[in-house]
């Protein structure tokens, strides 16, 4: 397809980003007069890009208003995500809807193994969806520069290229999940409508992003939100990034376990979920420690980026919900005078485990925009 004129994307991007929007919402909210808005509709519907849903319930006098929504034979992209252990890739069509899902388990086999079973996922979605497809994007627990090359520690991945997944893909974007996380919730979560919102996430590490005005805050290289790896923790604990005291080694399950005079667990998340959901005074208060040494780093993320909401996802959401009063007072003992007066909101992320691979799907339909606008 070619390039489209801008109110044509314009109005794709707000079906989009507002499912359910009508017609005369979607002028309004554009600036477009109402035979334009038709006009410009019309276009799409031809070219099955969007369709118009059944008549809403009349709530004045006047024709019935009907929902803009995906086109059934319409666009969509695919967006894959994995972790240590599992994998999923979903398709995903204007609005954010998933149509088709796609997951299972993995062993922390090697790089090849994994990026082929992802690949295996997307080829099939792609036999059954054809040239609707977009584009792919790839949410992964590491460090992605250039959009593409992984490093993971905690799979023991260095440089790996997650084009690998479709190499012939014409709209590709990857990224940590931690990440895209923080675009989904800004998106479609509990960001939502936020002026600068900061995401943290925490599994087998620590990691976040800020979504400031509506635009991702990447660094030099793409790779800021490396939160987990500012010192916070005990020095004496080294990272398996080769620092020492790292503020992700405070608040997982790794801590958890060092509390309670446990080995070294292989699976961090599930060993921190087990200890959270026990009741005995130990597990308590070793839940308690950890809260708090989380509440007290995002005190200083706080101070230092001046987010008016923070989304917490994974296992410091798990936190958030065993220990909420530890956590708030470590945060307000932390943050400074003038934002005790104005702190900002500390709630759970409102996508949970879908976040990652909901902003993957965000991205890619970031681009598609983008490309239909050349």
């Amino acid at each position: 397809m070619g390039a489209l004129p801008d109110r044509a994307v314009a109005m794709l991007a707000a079906v989009h980003d507002h499912p359910g929007l009508t017609r005369a919402e979607a002028s309004r909210l554009l600036g477009m007069g109402t035979g334009g808005a038709a006009e410009v509709v019309g276009v799409l519907v031809a070219e099955q890009l969007l369709a118009e849903g059944s008549p809403l319930p009349a709530t004045t006098r006047g024709r019935p208003t009907r929902p803009l929504t995906a086109h059934p034979d319409g666009p969509v992209v695919l967006a894959a995500a994995f972790s240590h252990a599992t994998w999923r890739v979903d398709a995903v069509e204007l609005g954010g809807t998933s149509i088709a899902t796609l997951d299972g388990e993995h062993a922390g086999e090697s790089a090849g193994t994994v990026l082929g079973v992802l690949g295996d996922a997307v080829g099939r979605l792609r036999d059954r969806l054809g040239d609707r497809v977009r584009g792919l994007g790839v949410s992964a627990p590491g460090i992605v520069t250039d959009e593409r090359y992984l490093d993971a520690t905690i799979l023991g991945w260095r440089s790996v290229d997650l084009a690998a997944v479709w190499p012939g893909a014409g709209l590709f974007v990857a990224d940590n999940d931690a990440t895209l996380a923080a675009v989904a919730e800004v998106r479609r979560g509990a960001a939502a409508g936020a002026r600068s919102a900061l995401h943290l996430m925490v599994d087998a590490g620590l990691g976040g992003a800020q979504v400031d005005a509506g635009r991702l805050v990447g660094g030099a290289h793409g790779t800021a939100g490396e939160f987990g790896h500012l010192p916070l923790g005990d020095p004496a604990v080294v990272c398996a990034c080769g620092a020492r005291g790292c503020w992700g080694t405070a608040v997982d399950g790794g801590a958890l376990a060092r509390l309670l005079g446990d080995p070294v667990p292989a699976d961090p998340g599930g060993y921190a979920r087990s200890v959270i959901a026990r009741d005995d005074a130990a597990a308590r208060a070793a839940v308690a420690t950890v809260a708090t040494s989380l509440g007290r780093g995002i005190a200083g993320l706080v101070n230092a980026l001046d987010p008016d909401v923070v989304t917490l996802g994974d296992l410091a959401a798990d936190l958030l919900a065993a220990a909420p009063d530890e956590l708030h007072a470590a945060v307000a003992a932390g943050l400074m005078r003038s934002r005790r007066e104005a702190p900002p909101t500390v709630v759970a992320a409102a996508l949970g485990a879908a976040g990652p691979i909901t902003g993957a799907a965000e991205r890619v339909w970031d681009r598609w925009w983008a490309q239909l606008r050349r």
